[in-house]
Order: structure tokens, then C-alpha cells, then sequence
């Protein structure tokens, strides 16, 4: 039995963000709104689906976008549901595009994360057409729940944030928070809530179908979390190891894992240095580790590289998917927070035996 136990870490780390969004590109699309004459006011008149009395939600990622489907169940006369990242892109790299600002503009109910990767949302709210939207900005409901970026050991830091001592008091001043909240299934039980409320405000002729849909979904979403626990007490080890980037950290904390990455959640980088992969072979080899894991869109350079460096040489290598890039395919395949999140816990379970 490999148990461990839970090692040293830098919270407040200023880590890269990773967020290559094009604030010109974003300022552009405004600019062209306002010379065309085409002001988000001039839209007011209709919702996305174009039927005035819907109510119209917004959500800009996934798992938001589930939750609220779940929250809306079978009222989809009534309600039109909108994803904005439905094409793959990654939450660090999305530009808002002027349909999509408009779409934000004319909604009831908008949800997004409210980390730096979405922080172009301000500008698209202060265009909003309607007063009365109902706004989840999930970091604020989660309040001191939200987690400080972290590195630990053996993790590259970005370029411009060296892990010395100068680094960690700047990091101090100015916390980077980690955005992927929702990768956590008590987070989940919580923002479904949170979205159930906001609709019900919304739309409170349909408030009791809001509430009790809700409610059914949130003991789903309570089962699964007791089968990652169950999971996690079961495991012969309690450290995982990420040759990626580590968008995780909610889940780790929430069974009380250990872990190991390449890269920070949010960090830019893509190509881990010598020392990196030496070090994670090395955690590898020493923890009798039986799994390499990625993320989901990896190619897997990093992880052939440390298994390459690694003694035995024989660790499988597994994905996580971090419902950072689900496609309208994905969804219509039957792609599902739960059903993603079910097939991470498998993962898990082979990670940890």
C-alpha cells in the first residue's frame, strides 16, 4: 500500500493564467456594434431563439450549461437554453463574438465562472439590453470556497512567476484564484442550486418545476459524490500524477488526495523542461505509481516522456476530462456533467489502485 501523506504546498503562487484572449479582438467587436449602428438595444425586441416570451439563459461553459438543462428539464417550450463555448475552444482561449455578445445582451439568466479567463464579461454586461437579468457568476456564490492557485512541488511555474520567495509575496498582494470550480461535485450541489434560485426568479410560473427538478438532480449529484469518496477510501494510494496541466485541484481536495503535475490549471505552458519530467518519473518510480495521467485534448508528449524516464517504463496513461472543451457533438453523443464525471471516477479508481 502506497499511502502518503498530504504533502507542503504554496497556496498564492502566482501562476499563469494561460489566458490568450485578444482584448483587441474583444474591444473590436464592440467598436464594430457601435459604428455599425448596431447598439445591443436594437436587439431587445427578441430572445435567441427569436420567441419574445421565452425565457432565454445563457451559460458560457459546460457544466453550467448542464446544470441549468437539468434545472429546466421538461420546460424547453417555455425556456431556450444557450451555450456559448460549444465548439471546443477552451475557456483561457475563447473571444466573445458580436453574436454572442448580443445573445448575452437580450438573456434573462446568464452564468459564467468569473475567474480571468472570462473577465471580458464586464464589458458585455455593461452593453446588456435587459435590466432585469438574473447574473451567476460562480466564483461569487462559492465565496471563500474559491481556492488560490497553488504550486507544488515538482511544478513548472510560468515563465514570468518564478516559485522563489519574491514571487510568493507579490502572489500575496495579488491572488491568482483557480478558476475550474465546477470539477468538484460539492461545488456542483451548491451552483445547481444557485441556478434553480435565478430561474425561479426569472420565471416564477414555473418555479416549483425549477425547485423540485433541481432538487432530483442534486441527490444524483450527491450519489456520485459518495462513490468518489467510497472511491478514494478504497485506493491502495492516495497520490495521483498529472504529466499536464492540473485542473483538478477542487476534486483532489475534496477526497483529500495528493497530486503531482506538470503545469498549474491555468498555466500557459505546454512544454515541460527536463527537470519537470525527471521529477514526475521519479514520483513515478517511487510511489509504484500504475497510471500516467493527462487531460483531456493531450496529446500525450509529456506523459510517453516521463513514463520513458521512469524504471519500469510500463504505466498506462489515462485521461481526465476537465469539461474544459465539449462540443455541440459531445452533447449530442449525450455528453453530460454526470456522465462525465462518471467516467473520470473510473479513471480515478484505476489511478489510485
Amino acid at each position: 500500500m502506497k499511502k502518503m501523506s498530504k504533502q507542503t504546498r504554496k497556496t498564492g503562487s502566482s501562476v499563469s493564467a494561460g489566458i490568450s484572449v485578444s482584448w483587441k479582438a474583444i474591444a473590436g467587436a464592440f467598436a464594430i456594434l457601435a459604428a455599425t449602428g448596431m447598439t445591443v438595444s436594437a436587439f431587445s425586441a427578441q430572445n435567441v431563439s427569436g420567441a419574445k416570451d421565452s425565457l432565454s439563459v445563457v451559460a458560457a461553459i459546460f457544466p453550467a450549461y448542464d446544470w441549468a438543462r437539468e434545472v429546466i428539464g421538461d420546460n424547453t417550450e417555455t425556456a431556450d437554453l444557450t451555450l456559448l463555448l460549444d465548439s471546443g475552444v477552451d475557456l483561457h482561449s475563447y473571444q466573445p463574438t458580436v453574436d454572442d455578445i448580443l445573445t448575452i445582451s437580450n438573456c434573462d439568466v446568464f452564468i459564467y465562472v468569473g475567474g480571468e479567463s472570462d473577465a471580458w464579461v464586464t464589458d458585455a454586461l455593461s452593453q446588456a439590453a435587459n435590466e432585469d437579468m438574473q447574473v451567476i457568476r460562480l466564483m461569487d456564490v462559492l465565496k471563500d470556497s474559491v481556492k488560490e492557485e497553488e504550486l507544488v512541488e515538482g511544478m513548472q511555474a510560468g515563465d514570468d512567476h518564478e516559485s522563489d520567495g519574491d514571487s510568493e509575496e507579490s502572489a500575496e498582494e495579488t491572488p491568482e484564484y483557480d478558476e475550474h470550480v465546477w470539477l468538484s461535485l460539492k461545488n456542483a450541489k451548491i451552483l445547481t442550486d444557485a441556478i434553480a434560485q435565478a430561474l425561479e426568479e426569472a420565471d416564477p410560473d414555473n418555479a416549483e418545476a425549477y425547485s423540485e427538478n433541481a432538487k432530483v438532480y442534486m441527490d444524483k449529484l450527491t450519489a456520485l459524490d459518495e462513490e468518489y469518496q467510497k472511491a478514494a477510501l478504497a485506493g491502495e494510494r492516495d497520490t495521483i500524477l498529472f504529466a499536464d496541466r492540473f485542473p483538478f485541484r477542487y476534486l483532489t481536495d475534496d477526497y483529500d488526495l495528493n497530486y503531482y503535475a506538470a503545469f498549474a490549471g491555468c498555466s500557459a505552458e505546454t512544454e515541460a523542461s527536463f527537470e519537470t519530467i525527471l521529477f514526475l518519473a521519479e514520483k513515478a518510480d517511487e510511489l509504484e505509481l500504475p497510471v500516467i495521467l493527462t487531460i483531456d485534448g493531450s496529446d500525450q508528449t509529456i506523459a510517453e516522456a516521463v513514463i520513458n524516464s521512469t524504471n519500469a517504463k510500463d504505466q498506462k496513461i489515462l485521461s481526465m476530462n476537465s469539461m474544459q472543451s465539449i462540443t455541440a457533438g459531445d452533447m449530442e453523443d449525450g455528453a453530460s456533467y454526470l456522465s462525465v464525471m462518471e467516467e473520470n471516477l473510473e479513471v480515478l479508481k484505476e489511478a489510485l489502485s
